[in-house]
């Protein structure tokens, strides 16, 4: 019987790595050989993998590399080492050798599915025996580097070739280590390109909740390198957008870790009615995941307080968060007090924030929120009155036509809720689609308020509130009041480019509640 490993990489019978043949044959293999992976039953060679630390610079005194010279000249005496011995030490190939790109994309000599997670750990094993009697390479060599980790693993040479163009290449080359049974490899861990290779492998691999949250719980000393951020960055994307309604997978969601909240939180896309949504559901999690109160402060105060747009919540969501016994009382109110200095500002100022602070910190970027921010500002005196600023995007605006509707968030006057609606509809008159404001009071209980209103709006060239209807409405629970055609034209003329009420691209909105006793 001829030698398996003869015949595997005899050159009649095997086409070189670089050809179609080779390309399609391997590319077009899907079978899964975890079952074969550091086993010695299905095993032809050992295989050792030394991580080598960075050159360091060696005392005067010693037999080391002193200058930049002695150190090209020793690292030109171990390629011709190399020559005769049966490391292969990738420190010294250009990177295209290791991961070259005009080779067809395959999967890693490790296998990517039904592994052990410790199957692909490096671990410290010191040598032993004859292994530590010829390990002068393997501590303060020539190069000056030191072995920093080992790993040594049972291979099959003809997966390996049949799965990697280096391996192929390695194993019918001619070189000793073609033929020697114990094969070694060096790694440097400075070099950044076999981690951005394994990150492009990876990110070509369907991703799953399972998969994401593995990438972005890696050692933190892997995920600061910048070759790693694209697969971290997908990872957080896909969870993002898997979770963007939290409500829909609230039993999924309750049992992430906190990486996984951490992504969520972050995405501009969440599908929530508001920021107030958004602050409870973090509560929730918390105080699920952290029953004791030191680490539900400490959480929330270093990792997820920052995640919350605590600027977009309602004032009064705001003031519980001030007798939030969760967050420590100096951190709420830092939070609430920078929140209501952004809603103090101009909305020309609240822009500039936002862009401003956007790069590296969300806070001040509104959300897709289902329910649009309102401002408000309230009087007691001489009568229970609120002010309400009410901002509406152009394409916002835009996404109404034909028939659509687009609500405030709820505010408050005399104890009941309150909700603005802007609509697109029909002029009953005339026929044609328009623009329509509504106020409209939350339902809760029977009671009945008699309430004077008035709507205004921006308008160019003097861009000040100009008023547009004025009512009175006894509200019951669920009841609304309003005007079809706020500005008395039609659609067209409302959105078209001169148009007089959209300034800077948005639509300013104002009611003026006032209660009647």
């Amino acid at each position: 019987m001829k030698d398996f490993n003869s015949d595997l990489f005899d050159p009649g019978t095997v086409m070189d790595s670089s050809s179609s043949d080779y390309s399609r044959s391997a590319s077009s293999s899907d079978a899964d050989f975890g079952f074969a992976f550091n086993d010695s039953n299905f095993s032809d060679r050992i295989l050792r993998i030394e991580i080598m630390g960075d050159p360091v610079e060696a005392r005067p005194d010693s037999d080391g590399c002193t200058t930049i010279a002695d150190w090209a000249r020793h690292r030109k005496r171990r390629r011709e080492d190399i020559k005769k011995d049966n490391v292969v030490d990738l420190t010294l190939l250009p990177d295209e050798q290791i991961l070259n790109g005009n080779q067809p994309d395959m999967d890693d000599f490790v296998p990517t599915e039904n592994q052990d997670e410790d199957a692909v750990a490096m671990v410290e094993e010191p040598p032993s025996g004859d292994e530590a009697a010829n390990s002068n390479d393997s501590n303060w060599n020539m190069d000056c580097s030191a072995v920093v980790r080992v790993r040594t693993l049972h291979i099959s040479s003809p997966i390996l070739a049949a799965k990697s163009p280096f391996f192929y290449k390695l194993f019918s080359n001619g070189m000793r280590e073609s033929e020697q049974r114990h094969v070694a490899l060096r790694i440097n861990a400075s070099v950044a390109s076999c981690m951005r290779y394994c990150s492009r492998l990876l990110r070509n691999i369907p991703m799953t909740p399972e998969s994401a949250l593995l990438y972005l719980e890696l050692p933190s000393t892997v995920l600061m390198a910048d070759a790693v951020q694209p697969l971290t960055d997908a990872a957080k994307q896909y969870l993002a957008s898997r979770y963007k309604d939290i409500t829909k997978f609230q039993e999924e969601v309750m049992g992430l870790p906190l990486a996984g909240i951490e992504a969520i939180l972050s995405s501009d896309e969440l599908q929530v009615a508001s920021e107030d949504a958004v602050y409870d559901f973090v509560l929730k999690w918390v105080r699920t995941q952290y029953p004791k109160l030191e680490e539900r402060r400490e959480v929330l105060g270093t990792r997820l307080a920052r995640l919350i747009r605590f600027p977009y919540m309602t004032c009064r969501k705001l003031k519980k968060v001030l007798t939030c016994n969760d967050f420590d009382h100096d951190v709420a109110s830092k939070l609430v007090l920078e929140a209501l200095f952004f809603k103090a500002e101009a909305p020309h100022r609240q822009r500039i924030l936002a862009a401003e602070s956007a790069s590296f910190n969300r806070l001040f970027v509104e959300r897709a929120y289902k329910y649009r921010p309102v401002k408000v500002v309230e009087f007691e005196l001489p009568r229970q009155q609120c002010v309400v600023y009410l901002d509406l995007k152009r394409e916002e605006c835009a996404n109404l036509f034909p028939s659509g509707r687009v609500y405030s968030q709820a505010f408050h006057l005399g104890g009941q809720g309150f909700f603005l609606s802007a609509h697109c509809n029909m002029d009953q008159q005339s026929s044609f689609h328009c623009f329509g404001l509504f106020l409209g009071m939350q339902e809760k209980g029977s009671v009945s308020f008699a309430v004077d209103y008035e709507f205004a709006a921006k308008s160019r060239p003097t861009e000040e509130f100009v008023s547009k209807y004025k009512g009175n409405y006894v509200f019951t629970g669920g009841k609304a009041v309003g005007y079809r055609n706020l500005f008395a034209i039609p659609w067209t003329t409302f959105m078209a480019e001169d148009s007089l009420y959209f300034i800077n691209g948005a639509l300013h909105l104002r009611a003026e509640l006032t209660i009647r006793h």
